[in-house]
């Protein structure tokens, strides 16, 4: 019996599965014949499919107001978009007219936002939630959007020590500077330290908006941001901490008349494998169910509930598409496929923190498959790709060097955070250039429609950056 590579993938997982299907023995990624790309622009490419977007984007806002009129929660549900996680125009735009609100991390952001609103894609009624070092630049340009009219501005406090350099700000401002007061949480257990480094010591925080903020009447405080860097996860850490967050908000609105609004910081997870499991549903249902009871109990108000949504809302937009070059039997147990870029310079995350991706071949899913690592082209140890999640062993197809088509491989769900990261369009390690980028989203008719946004880096404008054709 021939053991194919799809009697593989529709032996262990459930396949076809949203998002990925098979064309005439080609792969397609939401509905996108990856061959047709491959055809017209060569690899290596990476995608963004603008339409994932809006999808994630409504299946968050549906299921959270579903909830709120499940539990007849008197509150309001406010999604934010974290720029951070990808700051191109056509991802921040694509959100903001899904109606979404904003989240800021630093001092460039806030021109950025500028850029989009003198385009008319946002009005000043936008809620903006600026989290992030407030450096004296950043300050200054929070406290000009108040200037200008930007009503919802929403300043985070990180730290104690930044609250003298924001009273500098808001007491020339003409209505109170709206703030929020961010809770340092316990860190994992197998964290390298305790206490988070972002925030304000919960046992801190009581007393400092006593001695600090209840009386300046330049100063409001509107929301309490709870943070888990490891994201929204149904186990006993993150309600842990959650329950924690609640029972300080409690107690600080029963001091903060101002206060009605909780942010739920760190997000949804995206689907790092076929096999995954995550009931958005469920978790949402908790959420908003255990900040009902709290009020209840303490007799407040249901707060509005906020959530800043980076990754969850562009991950799944994102692909990579590289062609194998070479395949290297090192020993017995090692074959290596060799692709046409870095991997730690595309992929960055796969190399720092170990994050994994989903890996699937474009084509040959009828060879035999074998057990493989990925190879970078770059000389560096670590550029390479060899497990899937939970450390599954990998595993494609098996191909013939001499076969008319070589093989094609994909990285899929790779739409946050790896551009800012391995730093789009700068210097890249042994100056290898950063693939092409496609655009693709769908016209009125429901056509895809795509587009390079910007071609294969060139040798001269490494050698620009680097001051050699000066």
């Amino acid at each position: 019996m021939k053991n194919t590579y799809f009697d593989l993938i529709d032996q262990t997982y459930y396949f076809p599965q949203e998002g990925f299907d098979l064309r005439d023995d080609y792969l397609t990624f939401h509905g996108i014949s990856l061959k047709y790309l491959i055809e017209k622009y060569g690899t290596p490419f990476k995608i963004m499919y603008l339409p994932r977007i809006a999808e994630q984007i409504r299946k968050a806002r549906n299921l959270f107001n579903r909830a709120i009129r499940k539990h007849k929660y008197k509150g309001s549900y406010y999604y934010c978009y974290c720029t951070k996680c990808c700051h191109f125009s056509h991802i921040v735009k694509k959100a903001v007219q899904e109606g979404v609100h904003l989240e800021t991390s630093s001092s460039f952001d806030i021109d950025l936002i500028y850029k989009i609103y003198h385009e008319g894609e946002i009005t000043k009624d936008i809620i903006i939630v600026h989290n992030g070092y407030k450096t004296e630049d950043y300050l200054e340009k929070i406290a000009r959007l108040n200037r200008d009219g930007f009503k919802n501005s929403i300043l985070v406090l990180d730290s104690k020590s930044e609250i003298k350099r924001v009273k500098k700000y808001a007491s020339d401002l003409k209505n109170p500077l709206k703030l929020g007061i961010r809770m340092a949480i316990d860190e994992e257990p197998q964290s390298a330290y305790y206490t988070s480094r972002l925030g304000i010591r919960a046992a801190e925080i009581l007393d400092f908006y006593r001695n600090e903020i209840a009386d300046d009447p330049s100063l409001s405080l509107k929301m309490f941001h709870f943070f888990v860097d490891s994201g929204i996860k149904d186990n006993m850490y993150y309600w842990g901490e959650f329950q924690k967050a609640l029972k300080l908000y409690v107690d600080l609105k029963s001091i903060c008349p101002d206060l009605r609004a909780i942010d739920l910081g760190g997000g949804f997870p995206v689907r790092n494998n076929l096999g995954f499991e995550y009931d958005y549903e469920y978790i949402i249902n908790e959420i908003v169910a255990n900040i009902k009871t709290a009020c209840t109990e303490a007799e407040i108000p249901d707060p509005d509930i906020f959530t800043e949504f980076g990754k969850y809302t562009v991950g799944e937009s994102g692909a990579i598409i590289f062609q194998v070059l070479e395949q290297k039997q090192q020993n017995d147990a090692e074959l290596w496929y060799m692709v046409d870029n870095s991997l730690m310079n595309t992929i960055p995350d796969a190399w720092s923190i170990f994050e994994k991706f989903i890996l699937l071949p474009v084509n040959k899913w009828k060879n035999e498959y074998a057990r493989v690592s990925i190879g970078g082209i770059s000389c560096d140890h670590s550029d390479y790709y060899n497990s899937e999640d939970l450390n599954q062993q990998l595993f494609l197809p098996k191909y013939d060097s001499s076969d008319a088509e070589p093989l094609y491989v994909g990285f899929f769900h790779t739409g946050a955070y790896q551009d800012s990261i391995s730093g789009y369009g700068g210097i890249k390690h042994c100056l290898i250039p950063a693939p092409k980028l496609i655009m693709i989203d769908r016209d009125e008719k429901g056509n895809f429609v795509d587009s390079v946004y910007r071609n294969e880096q060139t040798v001269e404008e490494m050698l620009e950056i680097l001051g050699y054709n000066k």
